[in-house]
């Protein structure tokens, strides 16, 4: 890393005069300096405002001791180079814009820590009747050291500022992978990533699963909700949106557009660290979706299909509750099959109202008696048993999605 040489020093002017002792005497006195040039620029800049054991704290103290060392080392040799406290506030610039956050904030604290300083001095140097030459000197002195400061932090910042926005990205993508990750996650492990990847922590989210894409041209890069964590290189790729159900993000076509026309699906509303859970289910009908089971194209709500998600999430399961339930079916011809299914389920949604049931299929209501008495002849009595009418809707209701499904897909590979 380069580091700035302090300007001044031996580079051809005349240096203050200042008796050198006076660097001891103030030396002495640096802490207690410290204290109250520290205390005057957390009172100004709300930044430093925060608990003393915070990281903008710990910055600030080291920073205002090394000013004042400089400040000091000055006095005792105004030729005297600072190496080493300039590379302390080179790296102090790097760090900001590697945070993602403004030099303004730093250069803020400069201005006013060193009036700070400069005032104490200017009495310390009034107690021991210095003459105003000498007053003089210290105010050069102290604005050189100011300069010297400032200009390395400068420096620093201009150098990391081309790799702060993939810095910051990079500790998003892992903040993003904690959240989403399949251990247990701390609430004080998400504070600290957050802090370092600039991101406010809410208090619920939800978790987008995005159809794969190509991703070649920035055009076709899906484009982030305000605040959202985004990892396009996963698969699926995702986006954690923070609280989303007050901020009105997924209503309208707004959404949907930033996706870039690429469907997704949208993950129930969780407790943050609980993401994980609301991924689970966004991936789910991601897949649901491309095998047609759910809507293939636009925006899928999770919560809008919570019981073809529940039917779905243990499918080997689910293959053996339609076996077991619907093998009564298995004894008639398959297009009798698909027929007696959908009057079936019908009349079991219906609370077993024939009228109801004609209106929905369409059919005369005496077609549909004919049919139940088939299905009473291949059922019995189970069909009025609660038990198995609930494992009757649930084994009907996923066939019937997939029947969908397999029409849709021969729909569309019919197509010229």
């Amino acid at each position: 890393m380069a580091v700035p040489t302090p300007r001044g020093g031996s580079a051809g002017r005349a240096a203050p005069s200042v008796p050198p002792d006076l660097a001891d005497l103030l030396r002495a006195q640096l802490d207690s300096v410290a204290d109250l040039v520290e205390a005057e620029v957390r009172r100004q800049v709300p930044e430093y405002a925060g608990p003393a054991d915070g990281a903008y704290a710990r910055n600030l103290r080291a920073g205002v001791v090394q000013a004042l060392t400089l400040f000091v080392d000055h006095i005792a040799d105004p030729r005297g180079r600072g190496d080493a406290i300039a590379a302390t506030y080179h790296a102090l610039g790097r760090g900001v814009a590697l945070e993602g956050r403004s030099l303004e904030v730093l250069q803020s604290a400069l201005r006013i820590g060193g009036l700070q300083a400069w005032r104490l001095m200017g009495l310390k140097a009034e107690e021991l009747g210095l003459d105003s030459s000498v007053v003089a000197a210290l105010g050069e002195l102290a604005f050189r050291t100011v300069h010297e400061v400032a200009e390395a932090a400068a420096e620093g910042y201009a150098e990391a500022r081309p790799h702060s926005t993939e810095e910051l990205e990079r500790r998003r993508r892992r903040l993003l992978g904690l959240l989403l990750g399949e251990g247990p996650v701390s609430r004080e492990a998400v504070q600290d990533l957050a802090h370092g990847a600039r991101w406010s922590v809410p208090r619920h989210v939800a978790v987008v699963a995005l159809a794969a894409g190509a991703e070649q041209r920035e055009e076709e890069r899906p484009l982030a909700a305000a605040g959202a964590l985004v990892d396009v290189e996963s698969r699926p790729p995702r986006m954690l949106v923070p609280d989303p159900d007050g901020s009105g993000r997924f209503s309208g076509r707004a959404f949907a557009l930033a996706l870039r026309g690429r469907p997704a699906a949208i993950g129930p509303t969780v407790p943050l660290l609980e993401a994980a859970q609301s991924l689970r289910w966004a991936s789910l009908a991601l897949g649901l979706m491309g095998r047609g089971i759910l809507p293939g194209q636009g925006v899928v709500r999770c919560d809008q299909h919570l019981s073809t998600l529940l039917l779905h999430s243990d499918e080997p399961l689910l293959t053996q509750l339609e076996a077991r339930a619907l093998a009564p079916l298995d004894r008639v011809s398959e297009g009798q099959r698909a027929r007696l299914a959908e009057t079936l389920l019908a009349w079991l949604l219906s609370g077993s109202n024939v009228p109801d049931v004609a209106a929905r299929l369409h059919i005369h209501p005496q077609t549909v008696r004919y049919r139940l008495r088939q299905l009473e002849k291949l059922f019995g009595d189970s069909l009025h048993d609660p038990i198995t009418r609930l494992d009757l809707i649930l084994a009907l209701r996923a066939d019937a999605l997939r029947m969908d499904a397999t029409k849709s897909v021969e729909f569309l590979n019919s197509r010229p």
